[in-house]
């Protein structure tokens, strides 16, 4: 008899959560979390999850909270009996802080894999980590989902001609030219200089975008200010347009007052956080049918990279 799955949301993906249990074909688990007057969490399962395969949801940001709901999540269902427990983390938070850049600071996405491990989670699905080596923080299979998939065939449809693809700085460029080589297109890179974490002091453009249609490629957008910042410099080096594609829109603080602003032609992201206000800007693309099928080949053990393109 196969193994019968469930699919659980926490409060951060729930409307994610929704949409990858009906691409699935079934109805999202049946899941309560009691918030104590103090901000205590307390999940509890309102169905048997016994020997079943179960997926837990949830995306971390904020980070600090959510985090903790899906660690109780997952202890919960293991105290339930499930047979295994999958967690389903579509944004990694605290993935930026992946090695130590400067004397005595932590290294934050190696404690959420150990967190995340310590409760006896299975395994890890997620999508464009920040850095793809913290695959390697965890002792656990991991399955690295790519957006890509879901996003270069958004690009293709608008039928751009002279496409030239961009990392907005010199970090991004294996990224940008994985999404560039599904085109056969060229790259360039604006290479910047941070004073400070989400400041940037100063920015220049390594490759000719003269009369090109050009796409940014990046994993995480916060405050935009760099994402604005290129596309600035894109349009006065002769650039004929720009946009951007963006993983995950965390999208912080001034962010979308920038984007407004900006020189782009529009913002597409991923579903992997919930867009917390409009913008005429901001296209968003769901994940959903990647992350459903995805579940569904761990389940039946077919292979993940199948689902790349």
């Amino acid at each position: 008899m196969a193994q019968q799955v469930k699919i659980f949301a926490g409060n951060a993906s729930h409307e994610l959560g929704e949409k990858i249990a009906e691409a699935y074909g079934q109805p999202l688990g049946d899941l309560s979390i009691q918030r104590f007057a103090d901000t205590e969490l307390g999940p509890s399962f309102n169905e048997s999850i016994r020997g079943c395969a179960v997926f837990l949801i949830q995306s971390t940001n904020p980070p600090a909270e959510n985090l903790m709901e899906l660690m109780l999540m997952v202890d919960a269902a293991k105290r339930a009996s499930a047979a295994s427990v999958t967690v389903v983390m579509p944004y990694y938070g605290y993935a930026r802080q992946d090695r130590k850049d400067k004397p005595r600071v932590s290294i934050g996405a190696k404690v959420v894999a150990d967190f995340v491990q310590s409760v006896g989670t299975d395994r890890l699905m997620t999508c464009d980590l920040h850095a793809g080596q913290i695959q390697g923080f965890f002792d656990i299979p991991v399955d690295h989902l790519d957006a890509a998939t879901v996003m270069a065939p958004y690009i293709q449809s608008l039928g751009l001609d002279n496409l030239i693809f961009a990392s907005p700085d010199v970090g991004g460029v294996v990224r940008t030219r994985g999404f560039a080589k599904k085109f056969g297109a060229e790259i360039v890179v604006c290479d910047k200089m941070r004073l400070r974490a989400n400041e940037i002091a100063s920015m220049q453009v390594i490759g000719d975008v003269t009369g090109m249609n050009v796409v940014l490629v990046d994993d995480i957008v916060d405050t935009a200010g760099t994402i604005c910042k290129a596309a600035e410099l894109l349009m006065e080096r002769g650039a004929k347009s720009v946009r951007a594609v963006i993983s995950h829109g965390v999208l912080s603080g001034p962010a979308h007052e920038r984007i407004r602003n900006s020189m782009l032609e529009e913002l597409v992201i991923t579903d992997t956080i919930p867009l917390q206000q409009e913008n005429p800007k901001i296209r968003v693309i769901t994940l959903a049918p990647l992350f459903a099928q995805a579940i569904r080949n761990v389940v039946t053990h077919e292979s993940i990279s199948s689902l790349f393109i």
